[in-house]
């Protein structure tokens, strides 16, 4: 099973270079960023925690958010200011 697939993907990357090798030189830079483009996607996609991960910090510079959900919670966290 496994040398059929690894042969499958062989036979692509080979597709996919002649491909590369045929492309005329005025497309070579677009196509070249597209692909870059989706290199990055794939490796952002492989990133965990992201940057953006926890509750962080909230408007009066609390830290400890968390650990005192409850507390927060109570005190309206995230309700706009009137």
């Amino acid at each position: 099973m496994f040398g059929r697939t690894l042969g499958a993907v062989n036979a692509d990357r080979q597709e996919l270079h002649k491909l590369v090798d045929a492309l005329p030189d005025h497309q070579v830079a677009r196509v070249l960023a597209g692909v870059r483009r989706r290199l990055q996607e794939t490796a952002s996609e492989r990133l965990w925690p992201p940057a953006f991960f926890g509750m962080g910090v909230d408007k009066d510079g609390r830290a400890d958010l968390p650990e005192s959900v409850d507390e927060v919670l109570a005190e309206g966290f995230g309700a706009f200011d009137s």
